[in-house]
């Protein structure tokens, strides 16, 4: 098993005459590193880069204990302008490397986000939309001085104002029951069994939730498009990817960092080709969509529903839809298709196995609320 996944790990494209590197963690600096790459060969780079974070002394709870933050050397910069000439530099690699239609995510929080956006357009970049992911579960503000940092901002960008550009919206809006997706994104931060740790503590004190990937890669690639991230840190981009079916291309100059990554990558199980294909261009409160349980691992892709007698099945797919023989859609517009009906509460209609009883997906709503409130 372990030398299958190595050797489909070991692969290569030849772009430009170039050869890419797929599915490997380039190490060092990420700039010499994407200076390895060939010119317009990517199609995506999303990139977490340092925040530069002024965090003015330790911080500390209530009860004393100290809280995790952002102290390691990687993220310490002399000035503001030593980090404007490091973000110049890697985001006009990140220009060179991407192709004409390939696009730009770039996550960060009001420490640096303002530069690095101010810096992208002075490179040629034009910004499609700013997201706001919300987190479900911020850390709360244990001080009680300023607001509590709930969210964080992602640019994501087109090579040029009138430059071509993936945006998979049936998808998305499948993904979001059947409501345009919005640029305010409500998702929980990395926690639970998803946090990777070493020795009982964080391997790394920025890892990104996957659903927050999930929906980056599903909005703006193809299957097989290549995604490159020049801060690959413990590696959530290239799970992701692989799940998802996509190539990937990593930077990390950090050797412990690059040990897990490789580590939880090959752990991470592609889905199947049915559960891969996803919907093409063609209201109660609080408001969970499917796709939500879907992009967070509450419903797998490739999972089998049924209605309660089990009369009628349908897969589920990576964008949240539904298929069932020729017939797909949204959990409410197939379950009302395949029963002849006008219209159809999905969450009630359709039913999964859910430790070893039968429930129906709404159930799984329901934890998924009781496990993300504030």
């Amino acid at each position: 098993m372990a030398q299958t996944l190595a050797k489909e790990r070991a692969r290569s494209r030849v772009e430009n005459g170039a050869t890419l590197p797929l599915r490997q963690i380039l190490p060092g600096d990420c700039v010499e590193a994407m200076k390895s790459l060939p010119s317009a060969s990517v199609d995506m780079v999303f990139a977490d880069p340092p925040y530069n974070l002024q965090l003015g002394g330790d911080l500390n709870r209530p009860d004393g204990s100290h809280v995790d933050a952002v102290t390691n050397d990687w993220d310490k910069f002399d000035s503001f302008s030593t980090y404007d000439a490091f973000t110049r530099a890697w985001l006009a690699e990140a220009r060179r490397v991407l192709k004409p239609d390939g696009s730009l995510w770039v996550i960060g929080s009001y420490h640096n986000i303002f530069r690095v956006g101010a810096i992208v357009q002075d490179l040629g970049f034009w910004i499609l939309n700013d997201i706001v992911w919300r987190k479900a579960n911020p850390m709360p503000n244990f001080k009680g001085t300023r607001f509590t940092n709930a969210h964080e901002t992602l640019i994501w960008a087109a090579m040029g104002e009138k430059a071509k550009y993936t945006f998979n919206y049936r998808a998305m809006k499948t993904l979001n029951d059947e409501l345009q997706m919005r640029s305010d994104w409500v998702l929980p931060i990395c926690s639970g069994q998803e946090r990777i740790k070493k020795g009982g503590a964080k391997a790394h004190p920025t890892q990104k939730p996957e659903s927050l990937l999930y929906r980056v890669m599903l909005a703006t690639t193809n299957k097989g498009d290549v995604v490159l991230d020049p801060f690959f840190g413990t590696g959530t981009t290239g799970a992701v990817a692989r799940r998802l079916g996509r190539e990937w291309i990593g930077c990390e100059r950090e050797e412990s960092y690059r040990g897990i990554a490789a580590e939880r990558i090959e752990m991470a199980l592609p889905l199947d080709e049915s559960a891969l294909t996803t919907m093409q261009s063609g209201k109660a409160a609080p408001r969970v969509a499917f796709g939500t349980l879907v992009e967070t691992g509450w419903i797998s892709p490739g999972s089998k529903l049924t209605d309660k007698k089990r009369r009628l099945k349908a897969t589920v797919r990576a964008d949240g839809s539904l298929v069932s023989g020729k017939e797909n859609g949204s959990i409410h517009r197939l379950g009302a298709a395949l029963q002849g009906a006008p219209s159809c509460n999905g969450w009630t209609f359709w039913h999964i196995e859910h430790e070893g009883e039968m429930k129906p997906i709404d159930a799984l709503r329901q934890l998924y609320l009781l496990a993300t409130e504030p």
